[in-house]
């Protein structure tokens, strides 16, 4: 049966060619961008000036300024160490929500039909503008609205516009080309009325179309921006004007609230909710607030890696991190925050999914990578972990989980630091490195009789030789200590110690074919693994695969059980869905409510039972 018509874009049901044309389209709208950008070149060579009465160039500023606009407004929304008490809805938004909104054609709507430019300002023009808005746009929209909530207008048209609770910028543009076409003729009547009686503007342009993506993308910002203090000084305003808390509950219930701007025409309709206002009370006060489960400290890796967070673009956050072009212009902008944060930030929350109905957040350091290899910023790394685990203390938090270098031997042996520190500590320390050590044994082939170790005395290293050895694997571990060696080996039983050697170059793992990775290797030491290696990996960074005869791993990780809720963000380099495993064992220790911090050396009789307790639990290896 065919599509009622305007119920969805051409390329929506090319099933297989969807990705081609979609990407065609996006190829001609750049093309488009590009003809404009020629033009207004153009005219500048001929007028050997900016040709300020050009429609060409006004277009191309309109552009520029309605994306920004929504960009503020989405990075606004989405800076959690801001907003979280003021958000509406606290949950937060998943990977379907952002495929659903991916690049929605209806957000760069632009006006098209553009009269001739006699003036920049005509105050007669904003009134007739404003006029226009009040008695045709707002009950236009309204009454449009309202029909689109009846059957069968809903399911054909609407639906797809209310497909999630929680409100985006986006999802304001996000709809059929019934409803981009409705708004786009409700934004264009005031302005065409102005201009048919000779009183239109550039200012007016600017002004109304400025302000009109303004309000609408602030509505469905989810973050409560107006204080009800002001409602209270004046009680008329809020029939004069929505708030993003109004228009979330139109978003869940669906048979209230339906004006644009303007609440007074739900009022003389009969469809005003009445609790808006003390709901938006509530919200604004911070009621909604809950605190976390489970907390996950993450820190900066690099300068490119802190753009890779939801509030700065949802299309790089919401997969694996690469270096992507369109970041690059932003880096001396990242470069600035990065000074800032060293000199006068403390760690932030950064995301949150829910798990079974617990909250769980991720915090983050403002510490960059290159950081914690400075020894004068050791002291201060360390006050900041200590002060995000007592205050996870203080808010009830259960576990918290250490990331990276954030328990770093060197730096606070693995989090013994702020255990032996703080005896009285409620919440649970965990350094997640037991299930990490798991996902890296259990990658190895059951029928491996040896094994290349680098980083071999490290608190991973010495977990994973002890666990091999006991297996029977020799393993071949690169160290030049053999004091460091020797301490590891003693802690084997006596029968599985002659499966523990000592190496000190790369040429005794020429015929071994199962090297694991616990310290960078350059191109010349990977020259010495035979053909066929495959390079298991638990170095940070992980090294970088010359070899095109080898195999090599990716980074510890677990993918995050089926059930997880608001999950929209790629945690760094990992696929979605997927956790480092440092993450995934804090997870595990909350799922099993062990009463124990994780911290300091490994426990390899632990390995099995947290790796065990893993899959249980829905966690599976990626």
């Amino acid at each position: 049966m065919a599509a009622p018509p305007l119920s969805s874009w051409p390329w929506a049901s090319l099933g297989s060619f969807f990705f081609f044309f979609f990407y065609l389209i996006k190829l001609i709208n750049y093309v488009l961008y590009g003809a404009v950008v020629w033009k207004v070149a153009e005219e500048w060579r001929q007028q050997g000036a900016a040709p300020v009465g050009s429609w060409w160039l006004h277009l191309l500023l309109l552009f520029a300024a309605r994306g920004f606009t929504y960009q503020f407004w989405f990075s606004y929304g989405n800076m959690l160490f801001f907003t979280r008490r003021r958000r509406v809805v606290p949950d937060s938004v998943d990977f379907r929500q952002v495929d659903a909104e991916w690049d929605c054609p209806a957000v760069a709507r632009q006006q098209l039909l553009l009269p001739s430019l006699k003036q920049a300002w005509d105050p007669r023009g904003w009134a007739i503008a404003l006029l226009l808005h009040v008695l045709v746009a707002e009950p236009l929209f309204y009454w449009a609205h309202r029909a689109l909530h009846r059957a069968p207008l809903f399911s054909r048209y609407h639906a797809a516009h209310h497909h999630a609770s929680v409100t985006t910028p986006l999802t304001a543009g996000f709809g059929t080309p019934l409803e981009s076409l409705l708004l786009t003729v409700v934004m264009g009547v005031p302005l065409a009325g102005a201009f048919l009686m000779g009183v239109g503007s550039v200012g007016l342009v600017y002004g109304h179309v400025l302000l009109f993506d303004f309000l609408r993308s602030m509505g469905y910002s989810n973050v409560e921006v107006i204080s009800p203090r002001v409602f209270q000084a004046v009680p008329l305003l809020r029939y004069l004007i929505y708030t993003p808390t109004y228009l979330s509950l139109h978003h869940r219930e669906k048979d209230s609230n339906f004006c644009l701007f303007m609440p007074v025409f739900d009022l003389l309709g009969g469809t005003l909710n009445h609790m808006s206002w003390e709901l938006q009370k509530e919200v604004y006060l911070g009621k909604n607030d809950q605190a976390p489960d489970f907390v996950f400290l993450a820190h900066v890796v690099d300068i490119m890696a802190s753009m890779h967070v939801p509030f700065v673009l949802r299309s790089c956050s919401s997969t694996p991190f690469a270096n992507h072009f369109v970041l690059l212009p932003f880096w001396p902008v990242a470069f600035g925050f990065m000074l800032l944060m060293w000199c006068c930030s403390k760690t932030f929350l950064v995301s949150s999914y829910r798990l079974r109905g617990n909250l769980h957040q991720m915090w983050t350091v403002p510490r960059y990578g290159f950081q914690y290899f400075i020894p004068a910023a050791k002291k201060g790394i360390n006050e900041q972990i200590e002060l995000a685990i007592l205050r996870a203390d203080r808010m009830g938090v259960k576990v918290l989980s250490l990331a990276a270098l954030n328990k770093n031997e060197a730096l606070n042996g693995g989090g013994t630091l702020f255990v032996n520190k703080h005896p009285e500590l409620r919440v649970r320390v965990v350094h997640g490195n037991t299930l990490t050590a798991a996902v890296i044994l259990n990658e190895i082939p059951s029928n491996v009789k040896d094994v290349f170790l680098t980083g071999a005395t490290s608190k991973l290293g010495r977990a994973i030789a002890l666990y091999l050895c006991r297996k029977k694997i020799r393993v071949l571990m690169l160290t030049l200590s053999s004091e460091r060696f020797l301490k590891i080996q003693r802690e084997a039983p006596a029968e599985f110690q002659q499966y523990l050697v000592q190496v000190t170059k790369y040429q005794p793992a020429q015929n071994c074919k199962t090297w694991l990775v616990g310290k960078w290797l350059s191109p010349r030491e990977q020259r010495w693994a035979p053909a066929g290696t495959h390079f298991h990996q638990f170095v940070v960074p992980p090294i970088i695969g010359f070899r095109r005869d080898c195999t090599y791993g990716k980074l510890a990780a677990m993918r995050l059980p089926k059930d997880v809720q608001g999950l929209g963000y790629c945690e760094y380099t990992m696929e979605r869905g997927v956790v480092h495993a440092c993450h995934a064992g804090g997870v595990v220790h909350f799922l099993e409510g062990w009463e124990h911090h994780e911290v300091g050396a490994i426990d390899v009789d632990r390995i099995d039972v947290v790796w065990k307790a893993a899959l249980k639990h829905g966690l599976t290896p990626a």
